[in-house]
């Protein structure tokens, strides 16, 4: 009887640890801000191994003391975690208070609350935009204005080259009258010329020959 009584308080002190140690506690709940794309959000994963459905409240601090509810979910843990999430576009540095309210096992706040991150949440692929330069730009400098091209020395012969002169409406003279006019040609009057000096001279002669024959009658 002695032993049975023994094993039976040993059995009971294991039953109790292993039930205590299975039993749901604040210590299985962590809460994360994060960022799902450009937007932000809240996650609270449950890793109560025991399964005892439980429920989250989230509250945003505001200054004064004065909070705002964010959202209340119900969640069932596990032993792998078992998140559910709050859509809240936090600000850089905003504190949260999360309650846990686990059937009369747990009803208070995760240790230490929630601190959101200092930088907000960005669209991915995004480039954070340069500063804008301090250096002054020059400002353009105006341009000369166009000269005139220089003209080219045939476009001065062409333009400096007298137009051509107008016809005339007189009539032009024959082309044959105008030669015998200048030079004489295709005349006979050269011919004649020369024949009566020859005619002449001939001419003269024979009188001077019968003179001297006459004379030469009359010595005798």
């Amino acid at each position: 009887m002695r032993i049975l009584g023994v094993a039976s308080a040993s059995a009971a002190v294991v039953l109790g640890l292993s039930s205590s140690a299975l039993a749901c506690n604040i210590r299985d709940f962590k809460a994360e801000a994060k960022c799902d794309g450009d937007k932000g959000i809240i996650v609270v994963t449950d890793t109560d191994a025991s399964g005892t459905p439980a429920t989250i409240t989230v509250f945003l601090k505001n200054n004064g003391g004065v909070e705002t509810q964010i959202g209340k979910q119900e969640v069932k843990g596990s032993a792998e975690g078992a998140p559910v999430t709050f859509s809240e576009d936090w600000k850089p540095n905003a504190t949260y208070r999360v309650h846990v309210k686990a059937a009369n096992i747990v009803d208070e706040d995760i240790e230490n609350g929630l601190t959101a991150p200092s930088a907000a949440c960005k669209t991915a692929g995004s480039t954070p935009t340069p500063p804008a330069s301090s250096t002054p730009k020059p400002s353009p400098s105006k341009s000369a204005p166009a000269q005139s091209p220089t003209p080219t020395p045939s476009d001065s012969a062409s333009n400096s080259a007298p137009a051509s002169a107008a016809p005339s409406n007189a009539p032009s003279p024959a082309a044959g009258s105008s030669n015998l006019a200048e030079t004489g040609a295709n005349s006979n009057t050269g011919l004649i010329a020369g024949l009566a000096g020859a005619l002449v001279v001939v001419g003269g002669g024979a009188v001077f020959f019968g003179m001297r024959r006459r004379g030469a009658r009359g010595d005798s």
